[in-house]
């Protein structure tokens, strides 16, 4: 048993000591590929969505050191067809390729070793365990492992894509590297001979520009499309639910918080760690803060593309919006409009997409705590701070009372590029009130059309956890008048829905009219 030359199964031993939700069922997936021309798969996924457990997983059931029976008869895979088959009957190359980059960083080598380290620590490993093998190079003592043993490999490899994106701009070094996946996977001479699987995962897919084209014999599954493996993807409201019965949490609570990844034909994927984090601490929050991969938000959303920042505020106010994800190179460098930098952010998970209407969105509370850092102000651009100064300065007047200057705010931001662009209807004034009060979603809950009293109040603004701000409704007319706005809050009685929270509510009529062009306000407060 080695380190990467079939690592055993204590690694998936570990996760099943723990809280484990059952996701063996993708084994059955692999196994179907095994030894087929479709037995290379690449799965591209966020950060926190299971990829190093499902490659432990798979390492304990094919790894031919060692006897996981114990571990798998009671679960999903064991009531599969070929479950014996395929259990413990191959060797196992087991590979993080972000471990071997920080064993470099540690060493003080340069990312030009890696090749030669991942090449290396294979080699000693498979040479230790059969001595007798022939060949001076990893590939042909591979060759000659198989003839010995009659076993093939399965290959397991977690980040494959970490040397890409850590040597983006040193094109030698990601030269070397594929060279080195081409001889494993693109090999005529070793691939149909030894390699009975070969399972990677990265947060991005292959470079769409033939770069990568050592591994384009690889079957894709990605984020925006994972195809037979969307079940895998995370976990499942069903899955969630039972846990939250387990635990004693609030289903909705947690749907709120961590739901939102949705898939056509399947329905809702929630985010496994952030789950299973909050199931441990009985308490919801973000814990996305925790990765990496939350610093470089601002990055992407402050870059120069036409359009962008005012997409960034569409999808801070709630909205959905239109995104071209077919011409992104699948880099991190690679920018060429505002949909690229968009389609980059659905793959690291901070947007959902929505493949039957070429939507996206914020999925959830936890994602949308991370875009409300912007509204903070630290590195924001100028725009930003303009829109986000105007917004403030809207809430302080709105909850004051001053209805001339919240009727003259919106006639601002109306007149804005933030504005739809036919602004004829109820809904296009809603669009523009969301975008009038995109500061209040750091200290606010905004709830659109909810049920209160005898009807549906336009828009609602809860003050988020103890708090001594007052309770927004805003009720929206269309060539009607606010003063009609104001009563049909009264007659429908709408603030009856906080009858709870216990605090002021403050009312806010507004009115387009559509000959004289311009707003109104009335706001009273109860």
């Amino acid at each position: 048993m080695g380190i990467y030359l079939n690592p055993g199964n204590e690694g998936f031993r570990e996760i099943l000591q723990s809280e484990y939700v059952d996701k063996t069922g993708l084994i059955a997936l692999v196994n179907n590929t095994a030894g087929t021309m479709g037995k290379l798969i690449c799965i591209s996924r966020p950060r926190r969505f299971g990829k190093s457990y499902a490659a432990k997983m798979l390492c304990a059931y094919y790894d031919c050191s060692c006897d996981s029976r114990a571990l798998f008869d009671d679960k999903e895979i064991a009531k599969t067809e070929g479950y014996l088959t395929h259990l413990n009957r191959y060797h196992v190359v087991n590979l993080d390729i972000t471990g071997f980059i920080s064993e470099a960083a540690r060493m003080n080598m340069p990312l030009s070793h890696v090749p030669n380290m991942i090449v290396d620590a294979v080699y000693r490993e498979l040479t230790e365990s059969y001595p007798e093998l022939d060949g001076k190079s990893l590939t042909d003592a591979m060759i000659s492992c198989v003839e010995k043993t009659d076993t093939e490999f399965v290959f397991i490899i977690d980040e494959w894509d970490a040397l890409i994106r850590e040597a983006k701009n040193d094109t030698e070094v990601q030269k070397k590297y594929l060279h080195l996946l081409r001889g494993w996977f693109k090999n005529n001479n070793f691939t149909p001979r030894v390699v009975a699987a070969a399972y990677m995962t990265g947060i991005l897919p292959i470079k769409k520009d033939g770069s990568q084209s050592a591994i384009s014999d690889f079957r894709e599954y990605t984020i925006l499309d994972p195809g037979r493996f969307v079940e895998f993807t995370g976990f499942t409201e069903r899955d969630v639910q039972l846990l939250c019965e387990k635990y004693g949490m609030d289903f909705e609570k947690i749907r709120q918080w961590y739901d939102g990844y949705d898939f056509p034909g399947y329905g809702a994927i929630y985010n496994p760690y952030s789950v299973m984090c909050a199931m441990q601490d009985q308490k919801c929050r973000s814990y996305w803060q925790k990765t990496s991969a939350s610093e470089s938000l601002m990055t992407y959303i402050n870059m120069d593309f036409e359009g962008l920042q005012e997409t960034i505020a569409r999808l801070i106010a709630g909205e959905e919006v239109e995104v071209r994800t077919d011409r992104f190179e699948n880099d991190f460098e690679t920018f060429k409009s505002k949909n690229d930098v968009l389609t980059l952010l659905i793959h690291l998970g901070y947007l959902t997409w929505r493949e039957e209407d070429g939507t996206a969105q914020i999925p959830n509370e936890e994602v949308r705590m991370e875009f409300e850092k912007i509204l903070e102000g630290t590195g924001v651009s100028r725009k930003w701070m303009e829109l986000i100064s105007r917004s403030r300065k809207l809430l302080e007047d709105t909850i004051a009372g001053n209805a001339e200057a919240v009727a003259k705010a919106i006639e601002e931001i109306r007149d804005t590029q933030y504005a739809p662009m036919f602004y004829n209807d109820e809904q296009a004034l809603r669009y523009v009130i969301k975008f009038a009060y995109i500061a209040a979603i750091d200290q606010y809950l905004k709830v659109e059309e909810l049920p209160s009293g005898k009807g549906i109040a336009d828009v609602v603004y809860l003050p988020k956890r103890k708090s001594v701000l007052p309770a927004l409704v805003i009720e929206l007319k269309w060539n009607q008048s606010s003063e009609g706005a104001i009563q049909q809050v009264k007659e429908r009685n709408y603030p009856a829905v906080l009858k709870d929270y216990g605090g002021e509510v403050v009312i806010v009529g507004i009115n387009y009219d559509a000959k004289t062009k311009e707003h109104s306000c009335v706001i009273e407060k109860v």
